[in-house]
């Protein structure tokens, strides 16, 4: 079934609406989390904009869409079909399209976009049955074009973010030493005192060969 909706900005990451969750679920806040991370990493390019899927352990999956800028994904278990949830994101995405995008760019707090939460849970709604005369009519139809999905594993998303992040520090570092020893302030350092040290180096020299004699 359909446990968990979030709805967000794809250019900034801000996820502003979502849907109610699944209470028998003890992992809620998780999941949440894990919605909010891969909205950020689709605003950051890092997840492709078209519809996929993303495999969870514990028999769960995320699935989501991209239109005009913002994000649709879902939490649904295993054992849901995956066509459903497709359907249930572009009638989503069709409800979005008739709201004033002004109104949407204008939002700066997450989940503030209350007026949309209601219209989650109105179609989510429709969805919670799989055997429903609707819902069985959306999976046997055949349609010219099936909607193409890519799939990957939650872990290899996380693996890629953490990996990511390692090397934007070790090039932050490498910048940060760069900058230091290129900078104007050693070079007014070196400017000073390599004549200081050459002349001790000098006497140094003289003063031991004055005492080797």
């Amino acid at each position: 079934m359909v446990k968990l909706t979030v709805v967000g900005r794809v250019n900034d990451g801000l996820p502003i609406s979502r849907g109610p969750l699944y209470e028998e679920d003890g992992d809620n806040s998780i999941y949440k989390q894990h919605a909010e991370f891969l909205l950020h990493e689709i605003s950051m390019a890092a997840l492709p904009p078209s519809a996929t899927t993303i495999l969870l352990p514990h028999h769960h999956c995320f699935n989501y869409v991209v239109k005009n800028g913002v994000c649709f994904i879902t939490l649904c278990d295993a054992l849901y079909p995956r066509k459903l949830a497709f359907h249930y994101l572009q009638d989503l995405q069709k409800e979005f399209d008739k709201i004033d995008q002004n109104l949407v760019k204008q939002i700066t707090k997450p989940y503030s976009f209350i007026k949309f939460n209601n219209i989650i849970c109105n179609i989510r709604r429709q969805y919670m049955d799989t055997r429903t005369q609707a819902n069985l009519s959306k999976l046997k139809a055949n349609h010219k074009q099936e909607l193409h999905v890519h799939t990957e594993q939650m872990s290899l998303v996380v693996e890629w973010r953490r990996r990511s992040d390692m090397l934007e520090r070790m090039m932050k570092a490498h910048k940060s030493a760069f900058s230091v020893w290129g900078s104007e302030t050693l070079e007014v350092i070196a400017v000073k005192w390599t004549p200081i040290t050459i002349i001790f180096i000098v006497s140094f020299v003289l003063l031991w060969s004055s005492f080797k004699q």
